[in-house]
């Protein structure tokens, strides 16, 4: 029974969200990044299930500086129902490979990615993830939940002419997953890189239906020090403000008021997006801007408890195959 449930896309509370739920998309987002150097990696991963119901995956691999990108469709796609295990091969050769501590991309010789991962600061053990309450209802369009929310890279990449070495670079991982795809529009942002190492930033949203009823939608989260602060819209107030390159959001959890200002720098890398029923690939659909600044205040019972920047955080405002 608690199979069927998940098949849904719902979880129940205190539940393993990482793990497989059979839907129509599940969507995997790996962030590597060091705000000394100025780098960044990111590792974008979707398994779909196609008309037939057979799983198909989708892997692309980003870097900054540089604009790299490289992204392959993959005939062949399992994952676990429970933890994080995925594994995308083709005709036997393994072309990612994905557990709680250790991620492999293959591509080819010129865009690979072989990393451990350690002093994880997973989602604390708490009633429900990301999305508050949201979570135990079935068939919301879209699920999201930042799992990682800290952790260092043990390894290297090769992104085209360029080998990075990516010890000490600070990790972030998220999931989402839906029935019917990526929605038809999107925001979202990430950023670690502070001065302070206990510090990250995620937030995801857009157009979300619920049955015959939709919504915007969207979800503020924040690792500060030893807490996670979560602000979920619409059962939170949570003002959003997209502009060209910019992204503002404020909301109060609790006594906490949570203030995020992102400005997009440079070009994005555009990243492609699945149409899962049909086996196709939207080619330079989502534009990721993986090198912008964002802007962190958090303020409690009017004294402020953080205010800092990071200088290498990532936004997207996307589209689907609409």
């Amino acid at each position: 029974m608690l199979e069927a449930y998940r098949r849904t896309g719902a979880d129940p509370p205190f539940g393993d969200l990482r793990g497989w739920h059979g839907v129509g998309l599940e969507g995997y987002y790996w962030r590597f990044a060091h705000g000394p150097s100025g780098r960044a990696v990111a590792v974008i991963l979707t398994v779909s299930r196609d008309a037939a119901g057979a799983p198909w995956g989708l892997v692309a691999l980003a870097g900054h500086p540089g604009g790299f990108v490289r992204s392959a469709m993959v005939p062949t796609a399992t994952a676990a129902p429970h933890g994080l295990d995925v594994r995308l091969t083709d005709g036997g050769r393994t072309v990612l490979a994905a557990g709680e501590d250790r991620l492999l991309v293959d591509l080819g010789t010129d865009a690979r990615l072989d990393v451990a991962l350690d002093g994880l600061r997973g989602w604390p053990r708490r009633v429900f993830g990301a999305l508050g309450p949201a979570q135990v209802l079935p068939g919301l369009s879209q699920y999201w939940h930042p799992y990682l929310l800290g952790g260092r890279a043990r390894g290297s990449a090769v992104l085209g002419d360029s080998g990075y070495e990516l010890d000490g670079f600070a990790a972030y991982a998220e999931k989402n997953w839906g029935e019917g795809g990526m929605p038809p529009a999107w925001w979202w942002g990430q950023a670690s890189s502070f001065e302070r190492e206990d510090v990250c930033v995620a937030f995801a949203g857009g157009r979300a239906r619920v049955g015959p009823v939709r919504v915007n939608a969207g979800a503020l989260v924040v690792a500060l020090g030893g807490s996670v602060l979560r602000v979920v819209r619409p059962l939170q107030p949570l003002r959003v403000e997209l502009g060209d390159g910019t992204w503002r959001l404020a909301g109060h959890t609790g006594w906490a008021r949570v203030e995020v200002e992102g400005i997009a720098d440079g070009r994005p890398h555009m990243l492609p997006v699945p149409v899962p029923l049909e086996r196709r690939v939207l080619e330079a659909r989502s534009p990721q801007q993986m090198a912008g600044t964002l802007r962190l205040r958090v303020t409690r019972r009017g004294r402020t408890e953080y205010d800092g920047e990071s200088p290498l955080a990532a936004f997207e405002q996307g589209r689907g195959a609409t």
